[in-house]
């Protein structure tokens, strides 16, 4: 029976840990102002067909802290790949000049730093429902394991694993939006 309890907390730890790794892998798609690869990592461009991830047709870095580069391995996705980053609604232009695509990344003004911190609020919200939601599952487990027989104090002491293990993921979320606010709001 305690292998059960063990398996549930474990369990519980593995839907913190993909609550988190969601959560960063959406915040390193909200602009901070500064140029990053990672803001064109949703553009789909059509390749002879098929609807391709941009990394899969191109070289995507950045030039500087204002621009993105893109060159294409082939010089016939250009036009497919401008097309798709335009489509893409992320507030880019694309100059092109036959062989590179350049994207200047236009400075945030502070009413939209204050609407991207709203939505990265929101994100966070979002995993901590998610750890919350892993937690009450979790002590579900545990408390049908003690009708089942397990002891009331090891259910108990489970429960307070689960808690202990919530409240630390909850706190690993603050950090992680107030380091994504302060990169947000530096100018």
């Amino acid at each position: 029976m305690q292998e059960e309890i063990d398996l549930t907390i474990e369990m519980a730890k593995e839907g913190m840990d993909s609550s988190i790794a969601h959560l960063n892998s959406e915040l390193q798609k909200v602009r901070s102002g500064r140029a990053s690869a990672d803001m064109l990592s949703s553009v789909k461009v059509d390749y002879y067909g098929a609807t391709t991830p941009l990394e899969r047709v191109a070289n995507v870095k950045t030039a500087d802290a204002r621009t993105i580069v893109v060159q294409p391995w082939e010089k016939a996705m250009i036009q497919p790949i401008e097309k798709a980053i335009l489509q893409s609604n992320l507030g880019l232009n694309p100059q092109n000049d036959g062989i590179i695509i350049r994207l200047s990344v236009p400075p945030l003004t502070e009413e939209r730093r204050r609407q991207l911190i709203k939505f990265s609020q929101g994100l966070a919200e979002q995993a901590k429902v998610s750890i919350r939601n892993a937690r009450r599952d979790a002590i579900e487990d545990v408390r049908k394991a003690v009708k089942n027989g397990y002891s009331e104090d090891g259910g108990k002491i489970a429960e307070a694993e689960v808690q202990k293990l919530t409240d630390s993921f909850i706190a690993a979320i603050d950090k992680i939006m107030e380091v994504k606010e302060k990169e947000i709001l530096t100018v």
